[in-house]
């Protein structure tokens, strides 16, 4: 019996579900039961009656899979999969902070550490960042922790002050304009779509900007024949399988998350019969990072 199909047999014994993030390997993709952004993989684990969320993402993800469904065991394959952006904030550097720029209200990346959205007053996601912020009746916002996709919400809600923290995805800002000309030089007919993760001088340069799911979509219902692509690669796999007879480039030839590539077909493997590596968050966390998050999830996604 092979791998794939020891698997099968294990999550249907522990009445389990996978979970694969867009960025994981192509065959993680390939045998989970639901792929896609982080949210929408929460959301949808929680309305399953699974008793175990095996979630192929990094840290934040899990945790947030863990928010939403507290009763269910998730569990996360590879124990160091952590998020270098998510990493480079905390719940005590963002209160600092906070407090340093006179209280402004917290917007919290759905890319942060459970600590982190415990002391935001709302998440959000790439898709709905812009929707968010205008949403609130606060003028002034720290958005944590990407500048990027922090700079972008700024150009899009100039009645707010805006106020950034210093992360980034070093994956989506490593996106150089200079690479993007030169695709854009050898296809010239090529659509170009980024991920708002990316560099001002790129965005500026896109046909589309928008989160994973977005790009996906975009792809799929536009009937160009060619595509620059400005997210992590991983990607291809779920637009390739949509949109037979279509070409696509990724900016700089390759763009990969090291984290995102650690869980191997072996790891979901040992997570599913050994049951680890269980995310397991302080209880007053885990209700706090609720509160954020729900506030989030009802505001519309573009």
């Amino acid at each position: 019996m092979d791998l794939n199909e020891e698997i099968k047999l294990l999550k249907n014994k522990k009445n389990a579900i996978i979970l694969a993030h867009y960025y994981e390997r192509d065959e993680i993709q390939d045998i989970a039961d639901i792929i896609g952004d982080s949210l929408a993989l929460a959301q949808e684990a929680a309305k399953t009656d699974a008793d175990i969320i095996v979630f192929c993402g990094v840290k934040f993800m899990a945790e947030t899979a863990k928010i939403l469904s507290p009763k269910k065991k998730v569990l996360l394959p590879v124990k160091d999969a952590g998020c270098p952006m998510a990493d480079m904030a905390n719940k005590e550097s963002v209160l600092k902070k906070k407090e340093e720029l006179n209280n402004p209200v917290v917007v919290s990346y759905v890319n942060t550490n459970a600590d982190v959205k415990s002391v935001s007053d709302i998440c959000c996601t790439s898709a709905n960042a812009i929707n968010v912020v205008k949403s609130l009746k606060e003028d002034r916002v720290l958005f944590v922790p990407d500048k990027n996709l922090g700079e972008y919400v700024k150009e899009n809600v100039k009645e707010k002050e805006v106020l950034l923290w210093d992360g980034y995805c070093p994956t989506h800002n490593d996106f150089s304009i200079n690479n993007l000309m030169l695709l854009k030089q050898e296809h010239p007919n090529a659509k170009v779509a980024v991920h708002p993760e990316s560099p001002k001088k790129v965005r500026d340069a896109a046909d589309f900007i928008g989160s994973t799911s977005g790009i996906i979509n975009f792809v799929r219902n536009n009937s160009n024949k060619e595509f620059i692509i400005g997210t992590e690669e991983g990607v291809l796999f779920e637009i390739k399988r949509q949109n037979k007879g279509k070409e696509f480039y990724i900016i700089g030839k390759s763009a990969i998350c090291v984290n995102m590539k650690k869980t191997h077909l072996e790891d979901l493997y040992n997570a599913l019969k050994y049951e680890q590596y269980e995310i397991i968050l302080n209880k007053e966390i885990e209700k706090k990072a609720f509160k954020p998050i729900e506030k989030m999830i009802s505001i519309k996604r573009n």
